[in-house]
């Protein structure tokens, strides 16, 4: 028996028939429907919801910038999210299995491992690193606080240093020169103390033994929680993906009762309208909103199919990322409020604190935590929320290399040793982020963050829409639609995939194009050899394109190019469900007259509902033989 046909997932067993339920044990499945939406619900919000969307909301024009982005959200966020959870859960197959519906584009699920395993690699170490300041956050005055220790240099003024003049008795001028060259306490630490930075990518240094040893507790927790796959994973998902929000909660309570928050706050969401025209607003809005759903990267598609297989996805997809918007939005609140107390208490303009990215969860945030009585405690809670945030999505990364992998192979032997799969892959994780943890570690952490998942995701999402619209068929992927869930995509979601949503992600490939700037960090310009590095790492996912195209093309029976393409494009024989009851109407098998008997005995599958038991034989039924007429065609 071919096993890739009974690792579907069914909740609920069909009573009296263990053998079906034992194969959908097989592959496992969500213990209920809770257990997904919180899992899309983590590995949609992570740490850009943070660190990216609040800053790129006010330096693009504040709450301008919320139209541009609800409108990309609707036109591309969720209709692309629907799209990816209905692939996934239609065929219970990963990012490889799904392309039984056109063969030719495999390298698609392959390209989508390649963007997950880069993922996966430096996520894990920036969660490490807020692992690293949870650990060092237990201690009565955080070891940021002050410019007295031995990593801090004589331009070193802490917030909490009393004011400059007093500090610096020196004549005005050079009271100037020290203001423009003053650093923080928290920022020296980060440079000087925890990374130990070196003055270029290509001076490794020595590895930084707290963040390996970091580095080794966050693998370890991410393969503890996926030990048992999404049973595992699932569970712990009600705690890692809910419990964020309590602190957001708490921080932001604590944040607006802050003297300045509210400037912080207004400097966050005061609309500046003019900035509505320029196009590189509506291109961040775009990006954000396609990266931040993690559009592409085979997550959602792995996580859709351990669903049943008449599960609403459709109400699903918009519940998640509605939540995921939201998050972003309210955790602009969380940022600004304490950026904005921390600006007053300095006296000078918000802009000057705002960050982004490392520098703001590691540097900007923490410092203004200083300020803040029982400092220990706030900063305990942040590094805790941005670990969980990090884990969520690190959960589904490694599941979905897993996943691949296991499906691929099929048969009995691996899905028995999924475990193994999963710690072989952990470890191998942990190895190749070891690099991230020397004394270079962060400018290799920011280029594979800047290129190997940027603008190949867009190509990837672009192909993934072409392919299933317009090769495998609009007509037949609505049909599909509609067998599954009981009803055909809303007339919206129909346009949108055909037409919308890949020319919004074709213009976010020409915006990156357009806005490209080679990538730098403070003052460090990386050398032109460390940039081919990143072209490099861009390409190796979208090569697999191509490369697997013009394989599986020559592997294909026909005389001419035409034909063989044919073939190469046309679904293969066992795409569609994945357990035989649910193979009705053009997925029924084709009875010749020798297995005519079997054909009695379809009918008395009890629990199926609606179309399935009219659908028996492809001729039957008016469904049946519409879709008959359909593969005949």
């Amino acid at each position: 028996v071919d096993t890739s046909y009974g690792i579907s997932l069914q909740n609920g067993a069909v009573p009296g028939e263990p053998g079906k339920q034992e194969k959908s044990v097989k592959r496992g499945n969500w213990g209920n429907q809770i257990e997904f939406v919180l899992t899309s619900v983590g590995y949609a919000v992570g740490l850009g919801n943070v660190w990216r969307f609040p800053y790129l909301c006010y330096r693009n024009g504040g709450g301008a910038f919320m139209f541009p982005y609800f409108i990309m959200l609707v036109f591309c966020g969720i209709p692309l999210f629907f799209m990816e959870l209905s692939f996934g859960q239609f065929a219970s197959q990963g990012c490889l299995g799904v392309w039984r519906v056109s063969p030719m584009f495999k390298g698609v699920g392959y390209g989508m491992m390649v963007v997950s395993t880069y993922i996966g690699i430096y996520y894990n170490v920036v969660i490490c690193i807020a692992f690293y300041y949870f650990f060092v956050s237990m201690t009565r005055v955080l070891p940021w606080t002050y410019c007295s220790n031995p990593w801090n240099t004589p331009d070193c003024v802490g917030v909490l240093d009393g004011n400059l003049s007093s500090r610096v008795a020196l004549n005005i001028t050079q009271l100037l020169n020290t203001t423009q060259k003053r650093t923080s306490p928290s920022e020296e630490y980060w440079r000087r103390y925890v990374l130990n930075l070196s003055d270029d990518i290509g001076n490794l240094g020595e590895v930084r033994l707290p963040l390996l040893g970091c580095l080794g507790v966050s693998w370890v927790v991410v393969f503890l929680c996926l030990i048992k796959g999404v049973k595992s994973s699932g569970k712990v998902v009600y705690f890692t993906a809910t419990f964020p929000y309590v602190v957001l909660t708490i921080l932001f309570v604590r944040g607006i009762t802050l003297e300045g928050a509210v400037t912080g706050i207004m400097y966050y969401l005061t609309p500046q309208w003019d900035k509505i025209l320029n196009a590189k607003v509506w291109g961040d809005a775009a990006s954000q909103i396609f990266y931040s759903l993690g559009c592409a990267w085979g997550g959602l598609i792995t996580m859709a199919s351990y669903n049943k297989f008449n599960n609403n996805c459709y109400r699903d997809s918009i519940i998640i990322s509605i939540t995921n918007c939201a998050t972003s939005v309210y955790a602009g609140f969380v940022i600004f409020s304490i950026l904005g107390f921390m600006a007053n208490h300095l006296g000078v303009d918000v802009s000057k604190v705002a960050d982004h990215g490392p520098g703001l969860a590691f540097v900007a945030y923490p410092e203004a935590l200083t300020l803040l009585p029982i400092s220990p405690l706030w900063s305990i809670l942040f590094f805790f929320m941005l670990i969980l945030l990090g884990l969520g999505t690190q959960f589904c990364l490694l599941e979905t290399l897993v996943t691949a992998i296991v499906d691929e192979v099929g048969n009995e032997w691996i899905i028995r040793k999924k475990t193994f799969v999963t710690l072989g892959v952990a470890v191998a994780g942990f190895l190749l982020g070891v690099p991230l943890t020397t004394q270079a570690g962060i400018y290799w952490l920011l280029l594979m963050d800047n290129y190997a998942a940027s603008f190949s995701l867009v190509v990837i999402s672009c192909i993934m829409c072409v392919a299933i619209m317009y090769i495998y068929g609009h007509r037949n992927y609505f049909k599909d639609i509609e067998m599954m869930l009981g009803f055909p995509p809303p007339l919206f979601f129909q346009i949108c995939w055909r037409f919308i949503s890949p020319a919004i992600i074709f213009f976010i490939l020409i915006f990156t194009v357009i806005q490209y700037r080679p990538i730098s960090y403070n003052e460090y310009v990386y050398p032109t050899w460390a940039i081919s590095i990143g072209f490099l790492m861009a390409l190796s996912s979208v090569i697999c394109i191509p490369i697997y195209a013009i394989y599986k093309v020559c592997r294909s029976e026909g005389d001419t190019l035409l034909e063989r393409l044919k073939n190469a494009t046309k679904a293969s024989k066992d795409w569609g469900p994945a357990l035989p009851e649910h193979r009705s109407g053009r997925y029924a098998p084709v009875f010749s007259p020798s297995t005519e008997s079997h054909l009695e005995v379809q009918p008395l599958q009890p629990e199926k509902g609606h179309s399935e038991a009219v659908a028996v034989s492809p001729m039957q039924g008016s469904n049946g033989s519409a879709h008959s007429q359909d593969s005949r065609l």
